[in-house]
């Protein structure tokens, strides 16, 4: 049987008494495209909260010394924290061997409402080819990529990536994907119009015009628009908590 794959625009669309046997979050923008590079570059672990008063007191009780706090709200950092949500910042002398503890305007939502899927992970665009490669490799029968969005609403770019990934699982499996929702279709012909220029339509998108109106973000923009740059999947071994995966 093809593998059913499907994507919502938002955690919210996504159906109460749907059960993917794995779910692809993405935050393009700027969320899980940090969480791949903290990873690649040393980071012990990355922790996801979507309550800050939650991730304040369990960071609170790991040793200073191997913990990083990140977060932003609206694309500015937050108060009190060491990083804020830039993926141009987790370099290997500033992440290496922490436990990161990270709260975010979107991405972390996303990951809070899929901790119960059997096989999580999160995908950007640098990542891309690692995750299908993962996914094709693990086989599970249905796929949930699940997009952040812009407080509750839809985001371009996580369109963008997640046809992406749709585009080249139907490439690699030479077709034996199902597609299962309009969205999914959606997203394939947005990456189809975007995918010689992505960093365009980042920069076009509502949040990438908030995140130039915030300051110069251009390494970040350059960092997220990579495509196929980066050969890990960021994948969940506790809920919440991500850890470093091959993409075999």
């Amino acid at each position: 049987m093809a593998l059913q794959l499907s994507y919502f625009h938002v955690p919210a669309e996504m159906p109460t008494d749907l059960q993917p046997k794995a779910a692809v979050v993405i935050d393009v923008l700027r969320a899980t495209t940090t969480i791949g590079w903290a990873l690649k570059n040393g980071a012990e672990a990355v922790q996801a909260y979507a309550d800050l008063d939650q991730l304040r007191t369990e960071a609170a009780a790991w040793p200073e010394a191997s913990r990083l706090l990140l977060g932003e709200r609206g694309g500015a950092m937050l108060e009190g924290f060491d990083l804020g949500n830039s993926p141009v910042a987790v370099t290997s002398d500033v992440v290496g061997g922490k436990r990161l503890f990270m709260s975010t305007t979107n991405g972390t939502r996303a990951l809070d409402r899929a901790r119960s899927v059997p096989l999580l992970v999160t995908a950007a665009l640098p990542n891309r080819r690692a995750v299908v490669e993962k996914l094709l490799t693990e086989k599970p029968e249905t796929v949930a990529i699940i997009g952040s969005g812009w407080e509750g609403s839809y985001s371009l770019e996580d369109s963008l990536a997640a046809g992406a990934v749709g585009a080249l699982m139907l490439e690699l499996s030479n077709g034996a994907i199902d597609v299962a929702n309009d969205e999914m279709t959606a997203a394939l012909a947005l990456w189809s119009q975007w995918k010689h220029d992505p960093e365009a339509c980042l920069r076009t998108a509502s949040h990438g015009q908030r995140l130039i109106g915030l300051g110069d973000h251009d390494a970040d923009f350059r960092c997220c628009a990579a495509v196929d740059q980066l050969d890990v999947v960021p994948t969940q071994h506790e809920p919440g908590v991500l850890r470093l995966a091959s993409s075999t």
